[in-house]
């Protein structure tokens, strides 16, 4: 009857309990603590330092404290509204996340991942709002000449990647639901 259940499982793109939650739990780990070594070495070495520039200033490495979220948005709010918003209300969203994902049965392991990422980049800078007083580090940003990517951080690039990986299973359905008869399934 086990063995059934798990030939059953694998032809209706399934994963065991232990395999979803490995992954999940290895995804996390793997962006959360990359993120923190990350922000570590760039406080470390940036924190007196002018921007550095590499390959030609495609990228640049300069220490900032944001905030706000992305691009620094709700940096002026009060200290209570954004403690209120970024770490209550941004914990509990992680947390509901965390919890669907480690309970989604039949998911591609892409999924998996993409929604681990996304997971594990908020959990980083969760992290950083807890121990740096409400900031989250930044450190890294992109782009020629003036046209710039506003200053991120490892835990922003999981979090990227993570809506990315979910967007391609979309993207292929949609098209094949398009061609197929033009009627949608």
């Amino acid at each position: 009857m086990i063995a059934a259940g798990a030939v059953a499982r694998r032809r209706a793109g399934g994963m065991s309990r232990a395999l979803r939650i490995s992954l999940v739990g290895v995804v996390l780990l793997c962006s959360v603590g990359c993120d923190q070594m990350a922000k570590r070495l760039a406080r470390a070495a940036l924190a007196a330092s002018p921007p550095v520039s590499l390959l030609n200033d495609f990228v640049r490495l300069e220490l900032a404290q944001n905030r706000g979220a992305f691009l620094s948005v709700g940096e002026s709010l009060p200290v209570a509204a954004r403690y209120l918003l970024f770490v209550v209300l941004v914990g509990s969203a992680l947390g509901l996340t965390l919890a669907f994902t480690l309970r989604l049965q039949g998911a591609e392991p892409v999924q998996l991942v993409a929604l681990s990422l996304l997971t594990g980049g908020g959990f980083g800078n969760l992290i950083d709002r807890l121990i740096h007083h409400g900031a989250v580090v930044d450190f890294v940003s992109i782009g020629v000449g003036p046209l710039r990517t506003g200053i991120f951080n490892v835990a922003d690039a999981a979090i990227t990647l993570g809506v990315l990986l979910l967007l391609i299973p979309w993207r292929r359905s949609s098209i094949y639901l398009i061609t197929e008869n033009g009627v949608l399934r």
